[in-house]
């Protein structure tokens, strides 16, 4: 039991701090001139409308869910109870669920897609290659996965004043991500490493990985 304990600690982490910082998170990131919408909105453009989409770490529903569920059906997953009530409020059409994604059932090759943004950073390195080989499953042939990803050195750290409450980070090396959607039977149709800067942490870089199952 003790294991288990320590193992779940930075989910915790997470967790926590997400309820405890989600609307100064949401002022913050709205200063952010991110790519985000650019990347949403090719993956929209690929799918068929009503499409099931699966959005792991949703947060507050804005701006990402929002705009897939104009055409989708989309269900919101994310780790803090706080986020979750916010993306009710913020896009009643979706539906949400307050989860660890990393211990989700879902049904394999029911999914058109799933988008994980800055979601892969708060998950532990020892279970992330099992989430993107999850993930692979949950896909139909031809479906697509979006994603952000670490663009530096590999490692886990806590950073105990993030926007006002402790926080969790992890990220493999960025040249291990490819091998891994390739096992996981999703090939990258587009792959690039984007800066852009945050408010008060300076240029950040993260890898955006747009890939599709294999048909």
């Amino acid at each position: 039991m003790a294991g288990r304990a320590v193992a779940r600690e930075p989910k915790e982490i997470v967790a926590r701090g997400y309820d405890a910082i989600a609307l100064r998170y949401a002022e913050w990131a709205g200063q952010i001139d991110s790519p985000v919408m650019e990347w949403v909105r090719d993956l929209d453009a690929r799918l068929d409308v009503d499409a099931d989409v699966l959005e792991l770490g949703c947060g507050r529903g804005v701006p990402t869910t929002r705009e897939l569920a104009r055409r989708h059906r989309v269900t919101g997953v994310d780790i803090s109870a706080v986020q979750i009530e916010l993306a009710r409020h913020h896009v009643p059409e979706a539906s949400f669920v307050n989860a660890d994604a990393t211990e989700l059932d879902i049904a394999p090759a029911s999914l058109d897609a799933v988008v994980a943004l800055f979601v892969f950073g708060h998950v532990p390195i020892e279970e992330q290659s099992g989430l993107i080989a999850r993930i692979g499953l949950w896909l139909r042939d031809g479906g697509f996965f979006l994603g952000t990803f670490g663009a530096g050195d590999a490692g886990e750290h806590i950073d105990a004043d993030w926007l006002g409450a402790p926080m969790f980070f992890a990220s493999l090396d960025s040249e291990a991500y490819s091998p891994l959607l390739r096992d996981a039977g999703l090939e990258p149709v587009r792959d690039e490493v984007v800066a852009h800067h945050e408010p008060g942490h300076g240029d950040v870089s993260f890898r955006w990985t747009l890939a599709r199952a294999a048909a």
